[in-house]
C-alpha cells in the first residue's frame, strides 16, 4: 500500500465523522484526566499520550475503504484491513516519536532556552519518525 496525500478526500468526509473523532478524542482525554486525578500526573500523562483519535480514525478508514471497494463491486475487507494497519503503524511510530520529543524536552528545558529545547526536540521527533517509517517499509 502506498501512502499519498489526497486533499479531495476531505470532501468525502461527512460532518458527523468529524463529530465522532471529536467525541472519541474528548472521551480519551477526559479519561486520562480522571486517571491523573486518581493515580497522579505521571500515570495520567502516560494515558494522555495515547493517540486520542486513533480509535475513531481506524473505524472510519475501515468504513471508507469498504464502501469504495463495494462501489466497484469488490469485497473491500482486505483493503480496509490493510489501510487500518498502515494507520496503526503510523500511530505507533508517531507515539515513539512523541516519546522521544518528551524525553529530549524534559532533559533540555532545565538548562537551555525553551525555544532551543523545543526546536531540537521537534527536529529529532520529525527525523526519528521519518527514519522509523522508512525502516518499517523495508521490513
Amino acid at each position: 500500500m502506498r501512502i499519498k496525500v489526497d486533499p479531495t478526500a476531505l470532501g468525502d468526509i461527512r460532518w458527523y465523522q468529524y463529530a465522532v473523532r471529536f467525541l472519541f478524542g474528548g472521551l480519551i482525554t477526559a479519561t486520562a484526566g480522571l486517571i491523573a486525578e486518581h493515580f497522579g500526573p505521571v500515570i495520567g500523562g502516560l494515558f494522555l499520550a495515547f493517540p486520542a483519535i486513533f480509535p475513531a480514525s481506524a473505524t472510519l478508514i475501515e468504513k471508507h475503504e469498504k464502501e469504495r471497494k463495494q462501489e466497484q463491486g469488490v469485497d473491500g475487507r482486505v483493503r480496509a484491513t490493510e489501510a487500518v494497519s498502515v494507520d496503526a503503524a503510523g500511530t505507533a511510530i508517531g507515539t515513539i516519536g512523541l516519546a522521544i520529543f518528551a524525553l529530549i524536552t524534559w532533559r533540555l528545558l532545565p538548562s537551555r532556552p525553551a525555544w532551543l529545547a523545543l526546536t531540537v526536540a521537534a527536529s529529532v521527533w520529525l527525523g526519528a519518525s521519518a527514519l522509523f517509517w522508512e525502516l518499517r517499509k523495508r521490513m
